[in-house]
């Protein structure tokens, strides 16, 4: 690591929306071939940090220098994504910036060449992307429209972009989310090699085995301030988390229970859903009572129609699928929402919550039959405002208030709303499509704790996560899909589930 030379400075940074402090004189500098890992709380101010340094916003006061490629410190000129992307930093954002209607190979080039030159240098452009997929293990459909991905998927077409701009910082927000224990490897390793040429990294993650292995210092926000710095050598596990939440995690340990009768049943299940590439193929599955199924696999193996199936967004072809022991005919949200099921989605934004509406409106949005909340087409609002202050206060959820919109709260404490308005109704079945994605250590303990919560009280619970260590803590019993197919593991090491991941055979 060549850390005599500073490549970015970041000083007094601090930024309000309205009464929310999201940074409070945050100061970061980075080093040519340093990996800086960059930790806290969800809502600690990381994201909006890193937007500012992105040009997406502009800070409130304090200045941001860069290192010119003529090897001189000079300001950053401010709220000006190009003038970023000129200066050499690239972003793969947490919440993607793709254009759906473009295919992977159009996105990779937009903002990076003229549009007329496209045609001309897409043969070039192409070579080029595979390569950078065959180095990094990364791997992406080029000529398929983005809209049509997993959100796994695009998030690798995220990263592809990034790299294929040849920047010499980059941030990444949550890169290996949905990537295999051997392509995150793969992916950090390469990362590393180009930290050996000069590049630069800041990466915001909650995997503490990525930090601990692949950065080389660790900085920590804590409400919006620095509160911590360490070298990754001097850190580990319980140092982290301190530093984070200021106290000692809690473990959620894992007890065994007897099983009771089944809630869910797949029985030889085939669906294309509305994708070509992502079916299921002649599934079977049956997840009890007392009991947590986790799903493991790469995004785009067929999760996302299994998830659609059991949220009654999708219709088996063929094969039978079963609630309670009652033989589904009808698949529609309502009707599986009528029969005791809970729906964690996998994009909180698109399918979790609706933005424009307040946080007490998202709060009652599947509850509109109740009558606290909707008496002869009245809305209860005061009602309506007491279970929102009940329910932020239960479930740590931090915004602008319960009136404010919804589009106003980071991604985790849009994923707490969530958590709160599913596990509040105490549903017999509950789909948890990663849970605790882009969640702080602390939020993701106590996602884990009330799915145990669940567990202990009756409910059957499909986990669903390319998080393998969540996989490993929480389930009772494992199985991984790939290519629309489901195999239970029988060997639950991390190298066996990872292989199976990738298609060899169990």
């Amino acid at each position: 690591m060549m850390k005599n030379t500073r490549v970015l400075s970041l000083e007094n940074i601090s930024k309000r929306f309205g009464s929310v402090v999201a940074n409070n004189s945050v100061n970061i500098d980075l080093y040519r071939g340093e990996v800086l890992a960059l930790l806290g709380e969800n809502g600690a101010g990381k994201t909006t940090l890193m937007n500012m340094l992105f040009g997406h916003y502009i800070p409130d006061s304090g200045s941001i220098d860069v290192l010119s490629y003529e090897g001189q410190m000079e300001p950053l000129t401010l709220g000006h994504p190009q003038a970023s992307l000129d200066a050499g930093i690239g972003m793969v954002h947490q919440h993607f910036t793709l254009a759906e209607n473009l295919s992977v190979l159009e996105n990779i080039l937009l903002g990076s060449e003229k549009i007329w030159a496209w045609r001309h240098n897409r043969s070039n452009a192409r070579d080029k992307i595979t390569k950078i997929m065959n180095r990094t293990g990364l791997s992406a459909p080029l000529d398929e429209e983005v809209g049509k991905l997993t959100v796994g998927e695009r998030q690798r077409v995220e990263i592809l972009k990034a790299l294929y701009q040849e920047v010499k910082i980059l941030v990444l927000d949550e890169p290996t989310a949905v990537l295999t224990p051997q392509e995150a490897d793969t992916l950090f390793e390469n990362i590393t090699a180009m930290t050996k040429d000069g590049l630069s990294v800041i990466f915001i993650s909650h995997k503490l085995r990525e930090v601990l292995a692949f950065s080389n210092r660790i900085a920590v926000l804590r409400h919006g301030k620095k509160v911590g710095e360490i070298p990754t050598s001097e850190a580990n596990e319980r140092v982290i988390a301190r530093m984070m939440v200021g106290e000692e995690t809690i473990e959620n340990p894992r007890k065994k229970m007897k099983i009771g009768s089944p809630v869910l049943q797949l029985n030889g299940v085939s669906s294309k859903g509305d994708s070509t590439r992502t079916s299921l193929n002649r599934t079977n599955l049956t997840i009890h009572k007392h009991e947590i199924v986790g799903v493991a696999g790469v995004s785009g193996n067929g999760q996302s129609v299994l998830a659609k199936l059991i949220s009654g967004l999708a219709e088996p072809d063929s094969g039978e699928l079963l609630i309670d022991g009652k033989n589904i005919k009808y698949f529609s949200p309502k009707e599986m929402q009528s029969l005791g099921v809970g729906r964690i989605p996998e994009d909180r934004h698109h399918d979790g919550v609706i933005s424009a509406m307040s946080v007490a409106e998202n709060l009652i949005i599947e509850r509109l039959h109740d009558k606290d909340v909707n008496n002869k087409g009245f809305l209860q609002n005061k009602s309506i405002k007491k279970n929102a202050e009940e329910l932020i206060e239960k479930y740590d959820i931090r915004g602008p208030g319960i009136d404010a919109n919804t589009a106003l709260l980071s991604g985790g404490n849009i994923q707490k709303l969530i958590l709160a308005r599913v596990f509040e109704c105490m549903p017999n079945l509950i789909l948890a499509n990663q849970p605790t994605r882009g969640l702080d250590l602390g939020a993701a303990n106590e996602v884990a704790r009330r799915l145990l919560e669940a567990r202990t009280r009756g409910a059957g619970i499909l986990l669903i996560s390319e998080d393998l260590d969540e996989i490993l803590e929480l389930s009772d019993r494992i199985m991984v899909i790939h290519d629309g197919s489901l195999t239970e593991a029988i060997d639950v090491s991390r190298e066996a589930i990872g292989l199976m991941m990738a298609g060899e055979k169990a």
